[in-house]
């Protein structure tokens, strides 16, 4: 935000800043947090699928499980950014103007974010989409007529539905990505 004629007071330049720094550090350590959680459970599924006779080697379940892993690592990105919004709060606050960056980068920065966090949003929820597409199917499927009690290959476990969770953690923070970006937005261009 180099100086220019619509450049804000320093009372008004301090208070973009404190924002973006507060803005930012929620924004990061609530996408860290559930990111984390996310990793962890999908990580889970990943090993304790792979068991033999495990009822969740499911092509339908893979893909989802793959596009879940995708919208993890989009939200990489956007933690990355949250911790950038941090960065730019006290590039505001510093003395010398020149340090300070300027207001098209700082919006072309908010936008990326905007992006990066509809995109995992998206690749979240398709994934989402195909876990629980495969889960409704298996359980609504006719059960063989056989001489055990159950078929095992039917039944949804607890760990299907901490995927399902995972996916909502996923998305979860992709919104708080989002809420973040818009808010700073809103921040940077109200007169």
């Amino acid at each position: 935000m180099s100086p220019n004629p619509e450049a804000p007071s320093s009372s008004n330049l301090r208070t973009i800043a404190q924002t973006f720094r507060l803005t930012g550090w929620i924004s990061f350590w609530i996408q860290l947090v559930l990111g984390v959680i996310s990793g962890i459970i999908v990580l889970l599924f990943a090993i304790f699928s792979q068991r033999a006779g495990s009822p969740n080697n499911n092509p339908g379940t893979g893909f989802g499980v793959f596009l879940a892993v995708c919208g993890l690592v989009i939200l990489g990105a956007g933690i990355y950014l949250a911790y950038r919004y941090t960065r730019i709060g006290n590039q505001l606050l510093s003395s010398n103007p020149s340090n300070r960056p300027r207001k098209a980068e700082t919006i072309q920065i908010l936008r990326m974010g905007l992006w990066i966090n509809l995109g995992g949003t998206l690749v979240t929820l398709l994934g989402a989409q195909a876990i629980v597409g495969t889960l409704v199917a298996r359980s609504i499927s006719p059960q063989a007529i056989t001489t055990q009690l159950f078929d095992p290959t039917r039944i949804i476990s607890g760990l299907d539905m901490l995927v399902v969770q995972a996916n909502t953690n996923t998305v979860s923070a992709h919104f708080a990505g989002l809420v973040a970006s818009l808010w700073l937005i809103n921040r940077i261009n109200r007169p």
